[in-house]
């Protein structure tokens, strides 16, 4: 995917906080530690260092939510973390994003820490982060 279409997936698939542009996709390409697997349904960015994988963001479709997409991107992005040598994957997630983190706690990922007021919404409130974590086998 491009990072064009990579942007204007996620600015459709997040509408409670900024997307990301066009040039913050292209950058984060850029790096060698950083990979995408997705389609026009969807996709899931991460990157992996020194074993430990970061899902920086993953995107629906919201033509294509509530079929198992996000799931499905989930794991593409666990199975390619796992062929990068990651042993462990971490997210973080909006504290009220109660579907994101119901699929992420039925992936197996955890509590790990709390960063206080870390989103922004476009009325200026601030939305605490959960960080989550698994062990990837």
């Amino acid at each position: 995917m491009t990072p064009a279409q990579l942007s204007a997936l996620h600015a459709a698939a997040f509408t409670q906080s900024r997307p990301w542009s066009e040039q913050e996709f292209a950058d984060l390409l850029a790096s060698p530690f950083c990979f995408v697997v997705g389609d026009a349904t969807g996709f899931a960015l991460g990157r992996v260092i020194a074993g430990e994988a970061e899902l920086l963001t993953i995107a629906t479709h919201p033509d294509t939510r509530r079929q198992g997409r996000g799931r499905h991107w989930l794991t593409a992005f666990e199975t390619q973390a796992q062929t990068l040598a990651a042993t462990e994957a971490f997210l973080e997630v909006a504290a009220d994003n109660a579907p994101a983190i119901a699929l992420y706690q039925s992936a197996g990922y955890e509590d790990r820490a709390i960063r206080s007021g870390y989103y922004q919404r476009p009325d200026g409130s601030r939305i605490d982060a959960r960080v989550m974590a698994k062990r990837l086998p």
